[in-house]
């Protein structure tokens, strides 16, 4: 694609040349003359030069490593040259006033001479592949030009010294300010991690979590453990409770009784004063004395057995005999039973305490992972500040080594010497007025070519219009080149090349234009046509004759109109009289059967007749649609010639009438601006723009050759023309 448009615009340019070939040669002589006479006429100018290398690292800062950053030629944007960097610092006003000053440079009128013209005389490039910029200054005077160039160098390298050193000193007292604060970062870190180590009571958090996973394993088997104990208990309890009879509180208060010698002894006391009282019924009454004595004592042994039961089961209530009175197996499982309750009190209790232990344990883990992070957290704020204060201190040591060295990052290769010879010798005058008045014809024909609005070639009518290509009519003569030449061409367009010269390539081209017609209304067939173009003079008078005339050998019945009633060219064509015309049956002056004239057989032609004073009002009225229809009705096809669109809004009227409008070009006679006007008067009407036809093209002008004339059709069609004139016949 890319190597397409090249050989597009290379055909473009080569076709300017030969359009504009005779400007560029009346432009090349006296702008030759004028330079060379302007070079031969000034002093000769000496070029004095001298040499910089840029060195990337600096050899007399290896102590320090701060040095060595400065003296790199580091660019700040990606696509940016460090050398294109310094030749602007060379050319910079500071650099170019100080050499000024020192040299006090003065121009012709002995005034110091400024900045700007300083700078004209002086140039600063690169060494391709090297670190090496060119200093050359230009002067009339040889001597002045090396010390001017010398004196730049020096004044470059002081200040280059001056700015490095510059740079080091302001590196300086900003680290100078900066190590106390970072200090302060630095202990505030340490005090913050210290406090939350404290405050936490952390020592190390990941052996920490370890040893808390593993105690956390060990209370959970001790728990298992205990409570696999107390499911013992519980079974032996259980047993227990069902050989006595009685729950656990029971067998407490029983086990209680049975093992107080004071309660047993009051019990026994009881028992033997009941015994005696149960006996001596038998003999005395209940009023008398001894039973009544041993009533007495019996209630007071019985009050004094509630009290001794009272202090040991807590309770006033006198148990029963079983309860005081029991074997000793009884005793034993009693006693056993409140063994296992108290051994599963223990156990419950044990259990508890371990899992309060893992509780806390657990919720120790938990924060953990927090604890960690705000470890991580403070313990990276301090490494930060540890190495930042680190590097500023190690920075500051340097910056005050480095303070005292010469940092300059360039050295002199070589100073300028006076030159001997002019920096443009007597013969590339020649060469520079010869190429200088050669670029200069050439913008001369661009200029030219540029101002020309007009439509030049086949495919700039294409591109503007963009409207179907139906027909390529190439010109008789190949190019303009004389007044003859003009002269037969314009006789030319007035012939009927398509009667007269059938075997012409420009009847075939009008041959090969009927053919697309005949494809492009395939569909439906187009009898009117109306045949017009943007300005007056591209030939579409011309064309519709001939077009008429090649419709009319495929033995179709045409009829051709002449409608264009400001200038009428249709008779003049057929050499017929125009007395009465279309004008004329319009109005109702003349029938049509006299107006209508036969010229060919199968062709008729009705000419414009008498010019009205309102052309424009009798083509858009009734009458001439209704001529039209009845046009159409008796003839095969009807071609016609209507007025150019800048002429009058004719063609748009007709346009409406017919089945198609056939829009001519002509390169060189329509500019681009009347073109596009032309094309949107027709889109904006509604118009069916059936394609264009390029009239008139000359083959040496086209970047592609539509065309290629034989010798043999050329000689033939001149001798031809040549005939035409001698007659005299059109």
């Amino acid at each position: 694609m890319e190597a397409k448009e090249s050989s597009l615009s290379l055909d473009r340019y080569w076709l300017i040349l030969k359009r504009r070939w005779l400007i560029g040669l009346a432009v090349l002589p006296p702008v030759f003359v004028a330079i060379f006479l302007l070079l031969a006429s000034r002093k000769a100018d000496y070029v004095a030069e001298g040499a910089l290398r840029f060195q990337k690292v600096n050899t007399t800062s290896s102590l320090t490593g701060f040095a060595k950053e400065l003296g790199d030629l580091t660019p700040l944007a990606e696509k940016t040259n460090p050398l294109s960097t310094e030749g602007e610092v060379i050319r910079s006003s500071d650099v170019v006033q100080a050499t000024i000053q020192e040299l006090k440079l003065k121009n012709e009128k002995g005034k110091t001479i400024k900045e700007k013209q300083f700078l004209g005389g002086l140039t600063v490039s690169e060494v391709q592949k090297t670190d090496i910029l060119k200093v050359s200054y230009k002067h009339t005077n040889p001597k002045k030009a090396a010390e001017i160039v010398n004196t730049l160098i020096d004044v470059y390298l002081n200040k280059n010294v001056a700015y490095h050193r510059s740079e080091v000193t302001a590196a300086r007292k900003f680290l100078e300010k900066q190590v106390p604060q970072v200090e302060l970062m630095l202990r505030k870190a340490e005090s913050q991690l210290r406090q939350f180590k404290e405050r936490n009571k952390i020592v190390h958090l990941e052996q920490e979590a370890t040893k808390s996973v593993e105690a956390i394993n060990d209370l959970q088997k001790e728990i298992n453990q205990s409570k696999s104990r107390i499911s013992d208990v519980d079974s032996q309890a259980e047993g227990i409770r069902k050989q006595l009879g009685m729950n656990s509180q029971q067998a407490l208060t029983i086990a209680s009784l049975s093992q107080s010698s004071g309660i047993q002894d009051s019990f026994k006391e009881v028992q033997q004063v009941e015994s005696q009282l149960a006996a001596r019924r038998t003999v005395l009454q209940d009023s008398h004395p001894e039973i009544i004595n041993l009533k007495s004592k019996l209630e007071s042994l019985k009050g004094i057995l509630r009290e001794r039961t009272q202090k040991v089961t807590g309770s006033s209530e006198l148990q029963s005999d079983a309860n005081l009175q029991i074997g000793v197996i009884k005793q034993n499982l009693a006693a056993k039973l409140v063994e296992l309750e108290s051994n599963r009190l223990g156990l419950a209790s044990e259990i508890f305490t371990l899992s309060n232990i893992e509780n806390s344990y657990r919720q120790r883990l938990n924060i953990l992972p927090k604890l960690e992070q705000q470890q991580r957290n403070l313990e990276r704020e301090l490494q930060t500040a540890q190495a930042t204060y680190t590097l500023l201190i190690q920075k500051l040591e340097e910056t005050r080594i480095a303070e005292n060295q010469n940092i300059g990052n360039v050295r002199i290769v070589s100073k300028a010497e006076v030159p001997t010879e002019p920096a443009v010798s007597p013969s590339s005058s020649y060469y520079i007025a010869g190429l200088l008045s050669i670029f200069a014809s050439l913008a001369a024909m661009y200029l030219l070519e540029a101002r020309d609005k007009s439509i030049k070639t086949v495919d700039e009518a294409k591109e503007l219009l963009d409207l179907t290509l139906l027909g390529v009519i190439p010109s008789f003569s190949k190019s303009k080149k004389s007044l003859r030449h003009q002269e037969e061409q314009d006789l030319y367009t007035r012939r009927l090349v398509v009667r007269d010269t059938p075997r012409s390539p420009i009847s075939e081209a009008y041959r090969m234009l009927r053919a697309n017609l005949k494809y492009i209304s395939a569909d439906k067939e187009m009898r009117v046509i109306v045949v017009t173009s943007s300005v007056p003079k591209e030939g579409k008078s011309t064309v519709s004759a001939n077009l008429a005339t090649a419709i009319a050998q495929m033995e179709r019945k045409v009829l051709l109109v002449d409608a264009d009633l400001h200038c009428p060219v249709q008779h003049q064509i057929w050499d017929t009289r125009n007395d009465a015309g279309l004008s004329n049956v319009i109005v109702g002056q003349s029938p049509l059967r006299n107006a209508v004239k036969r010229v060919l057989p199968n062709l008729d032609v009705l000419t414009a007749g008498v010019v009205p004073p309102s052309p424009s009002s009798l083509l858009d009225s009734k009458r001439m649609a209704l001529l039209i229809e009845g046009f159409a009705a008796h003839y095969d096809f009807v071609i016609i010639d209507a007025p150019a669109l800048n002429v009058a809004a004719d063609a748009a009227t007709l346009g409406q009438m017919g089945d198609g409008v056939l829009f001519v070009v002509r390169p060189g006679v329509v500019d681009s601006v009347n073109a596009t006007l032309a094309k949107e008067l027709l889109e904006k009407s509604g118009q069916n723009v059936i394609g264009q036809v390029v009239n008139g093209i000359i083959a040496e002008n086209e970047p592609h050759s539509y065309y290629y004339f034989a010798e043999d059709y050329h000689s033939e069609e001149r001798v031809d023309v040549e005939d035409l004139m001698k007659t005299g016949n059109g």
